[in-house]
């Protein structure tokens, strides 16, 4: 097995390696920062882009997409909702906070960082449930993990990044108005949906961590709420 961390850094769960043998043979974790969250310095474990400097066989190919380890890779939703979380505390700062397909947990952890009261880390891949309690030991905090979001219980605010890139998946944008009073969806993919609750807020620009070549287009991120809204600093 290879090397996933290094000297005094405590390392993920190994059940997160084994994920990514299934996925891509020699492949490992690293520490990770992520530039657009200062002042904050958060980090997580990602995927090593030396993994990806060579040519993948066939067979390879065809592994990774059956067993896509999404929670390797800070996506560029992800890494913008994190940002503005971090910018903007006041979003999040003293209530119960839901993160619905957390993936890495950036977004989970950020809202911890920024003063969350609690915050509900939830997906419903377990190897994701796994890696967000990974960062959040990077990060020295503490979140609670649930699989389905529909379990979570009462909370102030859902956050959701990353969930929409499927047209099919718009209603969810009526149904995480019926878990919280107050909704954050940041998609870099499908960008142009419209609906009579949400309004947008300043969009973002956003890198994927590690660089896996997405095409620039994806890294512009559309932020928007549902319900109260809360004026956004300076």
């Amino acid at each position: 097995m290879a090397e996933i961390h290094p000297s005094g850094t405590p390392a993920p769960h190994p059940g997160l390696q084994r994920s990514l043998d299934r996925m891509l043979a020699n492949a490992w974790l690293k520490p990770w920062r992520l530039p657009a969250c200062l002042p904050a310095e958060l980090q997580l474990w990602l995927l090593d882009p030396d993994c990806l400097q060579r040519r993948f066989s066939p067979e390879e190919e065809l592994s990774i997409q059956n067993h896509p380890a999404y929670w390797a890779i800070c996506w560029p939703a992800g890494h913008a909702l994190a940002a503005f979380i971090l910018a903007n505390p006041q979003y999040v700062a003293g209530k119960r906070v839901l993160d619905v397909g957390c993936g890495s947990g950036v977004v989970a952890i950020a809202a911890a960082l920024a003063g969350a009261r609690q915050v509900i880390a939830s997906d419903l891949d377990s190897d994701a449930l796994l890696a967000t309690q990974a960062n959040a030991a990077l990060n020295g905090v503490e979140l609670i993990s649930c699989g389905d979001f529909n379990d979570a219980g009462d909370v102030d605010l859902l956050l959701a990044a990353d969930l929409l890139y499927d047209h099919n998946n718009l209603f969810m944008l009526d149904r995480f108005r019926e878990v919280a009073s107050n909704v954050l969806v940041a998609e870099s993919r499908q960008r142009l949906w419209q609906h009579p609750h949400y309004h947008d807020l300043p969009s973002l620009n956003a890198s994927t961590e590690p660089d896996i070549g997405l095409a620039d287009e994806y890294q512009q991120v559309r932020i928007s709420q549902a319900c109260g809204i809360i004026p956004i600093n300076g």
